[in-house]
């Protein structure tokens, strides 16, 4: 895909990309906000977005490799942007692990009440005059 900008102006290009990285690591510091608060719902949509900008960035990089400082800003962007997917995916991971417990803890209530639940709360008439009645010879 050819790039939208003129082939000599490549310190626009560089700070488009710089942008562009600062713009992902800002989506990544509201996804890390998110679950932290476990705003499952946000976060979803946040990843979204996210996956969005990263493809964008692969076509960018491809057109506009970085040199010297920008280079390094990169680098630090992306190293920050990886610490926190880091924290993101083992709280994900965390949560993951609540749910398969919550799930397991529902199906055997389903099961125990599967099997006990019809006897429970049910009431037993006896049908006294017929048991204890007085027989006649």
């Amino acid at each position: 895909m050819p790039s939208m900008l003129p082939p000599g102006d490549e310190g626009i290009r560089q700070n488009a990309l710089l942008s562009a990285y600062e713009s992902l690591l800002a989506n990544s510091t509201q996804m890390l906000a998110s679950v932290r608060s476990a705003d499952w719902d946000s976060l979803v949509e946040q990843e979204l977005q996210y996956v969005v900008q990263v493809d964008r960035l692969k076509r960018l990089d491809a057109e506009q490799p970085l040199e010297g400082q920008c280079a390094d800003r990169k680098a630090a962007l992306l190293e920050s942007i990886l610490e926190q997917n880091l924290e993101i995916r083992q709280r994900l991971i965390e949560r993951r692990e609540e749910l398969r417990q919550l799930i397991g803890s529902s199906r055997r209530q389903l099961a125990l009440s599967r099997a006990y639940g019809p006897q429970q709360g049910e009431a037993v008439t006896i049908q006294a005059e017929q048991r204890f009645a007085k027989r006649l010879p």
